[in-house]
């Protein structure tokens, strides 16, 4: 005979104290119908994705406003990990949020969350796709703080704020910071959507953090074009015909 299912290792993560243990006291009550053991805490996405990476989780139940990272992102980098936990958002009453969880199939809870209501959602939880995550982020335009990948079975988050170039190449695009480089899988166009008050383009493949812009000249040679240099990095970077003139136009502005 096959012996009792294992309990479903759940992850609470709430900027709020009193809310997480809201959460711990609603699921405590639930055992009976569902069994559940909490396997941790935390307080912000950060710590949501230590966490994450060093204890075995089945579902995280994952406050979407909280300061920084908030819920959304931190659940498209938890969808990196190569075994995705199943995701469960908590919101208080966020209309737009609400709609995009309804038209995409995504569970969540209301604050104050009841515990049938939970039980339902555990019951039924299941991983996001990255589809849904874009459709989600799309509802909820807050760009992210980070970029994220999977490297050597570890989540690397990279800070927007230390990016200084990003360019398109192949299927790839390569993130550059003043220490190293990075290859994730996205959308040079859409991350530009995301990143334009950040972001600036300079050819049809490459856009450069517009605070780390230290020159813009003209290659030696007639038929050359022009380059631009980033603060912390010597490398130069080709400019198009096309997109000079909004570049000068744009620096002067500033």
């Amino acid at each position: 005979m096959n012996g009792p299912n294992p309990p479903l290792r759940v992850l609470i993560v709430d900027d709020e104290a009193p809310a997480r243990a809201r959460l711990g006291d609603v699921l405590a009550d639930c055992a009976g119908r569902l069994p559940v053991e909490v396997v941790g805490e935390a307080e912000n996405g950060f710590a949501a994705l230590a966490l994450a990476q060093r204890t075995e989780i089945d579902a995280v139940l994952l406050d979407i406003r909280m300061p920084g990272m908030d819920g959304i992102e931190c659940a498209a980098h938890l969808n990196r990990l190569a075994a995705p936990p199943a995701i469960i958002f908590s919101t208080a009453y966020d209309a737009y949020a609400c709609q995009a969880f309804d038209l995409n199939a995504v569970d969540y809870l209301l604050k104050p969350v009841r515990a049938d209501r939970l039980v339902r959602a555990l019951s039924r939880a299941h991983r996001l796709s990255a589809k849904t995550l874009d459709l989600l982020r799309e509802a909820h335009p807050k760009a992210r703080t980070h970029l994220s990948l999977n490297e050597k079975g570890r989540i690397v988050l990279i800070p927007v704020a230390d990016i200084l170039y990003l360019k398109a190449e192949l299927k790839y695009v390569t993130v550059r910071t003043a220490v190293r480089e990075f290859l994730i899988e996205e959308s040079l166009t859409q991350l530009e959507t995301e990143f334009g008050a950040r972001f600036l383009r300079i050819h049809r493949n490459c856009l450069v953090a517009r605070d780390r812009v230290r020159e813009v000249g003209k290659s030696p040679g007639e038929d050359e074009g022009h380059f631009l240099r980033l603060d912390g990095l010597d490398e130069r970077l080709a400019v198009s015909r096309r997109q000079y003139t909004a570049l000068r136009e744009t620096l002067r502005s500033f």
